[in-house]
Formats: C-alpha cells, sequence, structure tokens
C-alpha cells in the first residue's frame, strides 16, 4: 500500500502561482511513478502531469509551460508548482501513485490521495 497526503491548495488570483505538495508512505518511493489530476465542479476528473521514476516528465497540454512537476525522494515528496494560474484551473488536485507510468497517464493508477482545493478568483 501507499498512501499519499496533498497539501498546498488554496485561494489565490488569476496570475499567481502555488505549490502543491504530496507526501508519500507505505512503499519504495523511488520506485513508483507520481502524478497529479483534477476535478473541477461538474466535470470528470483529468489528468494533469506525471513524473516517472526516472525523473521524465509529461504534462496535460492546458498546463504545459504554466506547471512544472518535481520529485524529492529523499523526503518522498511529489510537487506541482503552477503558475500564471486561470480561474478555469479551480478544481481538486489529486496526488497518485503507481509502479508504471502508463497507467497515470491513462488515469488509472493504483493509488489515489484524497485531494486539496485550488481556487482561482478571476
Amino acid at each position: 500500500q501507499v498512501q499519499l497526503v496533498e497539501s498546498g491548495g488554496g485561494l489565490v488570483q488569476a496570475g499567481g502561482s502555488l505549490r502543491l505538495s504530496c507526501v508519500a508512505s507505505g512503499r519504495t518511493f523511488s520506485n513508483y511513478a507520481l502524478g497529479w489530476f483534477r476535478q473541477a465542479p461538474g466535470k470528470e476528473r483529468e489528468f494533469v502531469a506525471v513524473i516517472s521514476s526516472s525523473g521524465g516528465t509529461y504534462y496535460a497540454a492546458f498546463v504545459k509551460g504554466r506547471s512544472t512537476i518535481s520529485r524529492d525522494n529523499a523526503k518522498n515528496t511529489v510537487y506541482l508548482q503552477m503558475d500564471s494560474l486561470k480561474f478555469e484551473d479551480t478544481a481538486v488536485y489529486y496526488c497518485a501513485a503507481d509502479s508504471r507510468d502508463i497507467a497515470l497517464r491513462v488515469g488509472r493508477p493504483d493509488y489515489w490521495g484524497q485531494g486539496t482545493q485550488v481556487t482561482v478568483s478571476s
């Protein structure tokens, strides 16, 4: 089992920045691909970004150039730095983990966090 706990969400004005964090426990963190998803009110959960166990990254088109995913294996933590936030970025952001990064890309990871709310005011 892998437990994931997100933090760092909050209220920010459009154009601002937030850094989300997700601390993992339970298994060898460095062996897992980690990702972020989001779900806006009335919409389905969607993929945001993934970082593989080797550090390779992949982003959804709507955040590419505005967000950076990174990981610190010593701290068992994955981050999502979000800049130039837009009103439409308002959503609950979820951390996820899987031994295979493809599982994250297709939205079917084994492990999910509880989510952290990001609200962007226009």
